[in-house]
Order: structure tokens, then sequence, then C-alpha cells
């Protein structure tokens, strides 16, 4: 068997992704994306860091995925994601996931004091985001 089944990569070391196109409108200001699956040539599995300063949103604002499971490790930080019902605070250590079809919004509030350091996992990675809107009734 070879071995460039194996990957082994120093995620410090990846280069920032450019802005995601995949979902308009691109919320504005957004965290700086790592994408490990892109750097380890995974192809079912999103994995990717995001580093959000005060103020800033992980990418593709409010949305949701059809088929996708998402979730977000906090591992520095504090990451607030709303909800159309809640908004969870997640601290360090702590997972937030959310279930294909159910809409979120992830961010750092503007008052926080520090930045935010989380691991982004969703599967499969092929189902873009849609926007949701929590203020259309239809």
């Amino acid at each position: 068997m070879s071995n460039e089944s194996y990957h082994l990569v120093t995620v410090d070391n990846i280069e920032a992704e450019p802005d995601r196109p995949d979902i308009e409108p691109e919320p504005d200001p957004t965290a700086d994306a790592f994408s490990i699956s892109a750097e380890t040539g995974l192809e079912i599995l999103g994995l990717r860091t995001y580093t959000a300063e005060p103020g800033e949103q992980l990418p593709l604002a409010y949305h949701y995925h059809e088929t996708q499971e998402e979730a977000f490790y906090v591992l520095e930080g504090t990451l607030h994601v709303e909800t159309p019902g809640k908004e969870y605070v997640v601290r360090p250590g702590h997972l937030f996931a959310a279930e294909g079809g159910s809409p979120h919004r992830a961010y750092v509030p503007e008052g926080a004091t520090e930045p935010t350091r989380v691991l982004a996992i969703g599967a499969p990675s092929d189902d873009a985001g849609r926007v949701y809107d929590p203020n259309d009734d239809s």
C-alpha cells in the first residue's frame, strides 16, 4: 500500500484561502480561513480552521446546507452561533453541531476581547451553503 493515502500537515503552515465565492452576499468582515482538506486532498470531509477577530464572522453569512452536517470546535476564544430559535455561546473545548437544513451564523461579537480560533468540520463537503434570511416569511 502506498503512503500517498496518508497526510501529515502542520496546520499553522497552511496559507489563508481567498474569500469563498460559494454564497452571496459574503459577510464583511470575515475570518481568515485555512483549508486542511485542500492541503491533504480530502474530498468527502470538509476541514478548515478559522481565525476570527472581534467583529468578524465565519464565511458564508447566515446560511444552511441541504445535506451537509457541520460542526465548530472552539480551540481559543469564544464563538457565538446564531440560529432561528437561540444564540449559542461556544467556549474552548466545546463543539457546536448543525444538522443539514439547519440555519446558523457563526461570529465573534464586536465587544469580544480576543480573537477566536475554530476547527470547522463538514460532510459531505460538496454541499454549497444557501443564504438564510431570518426576516423572510415565505
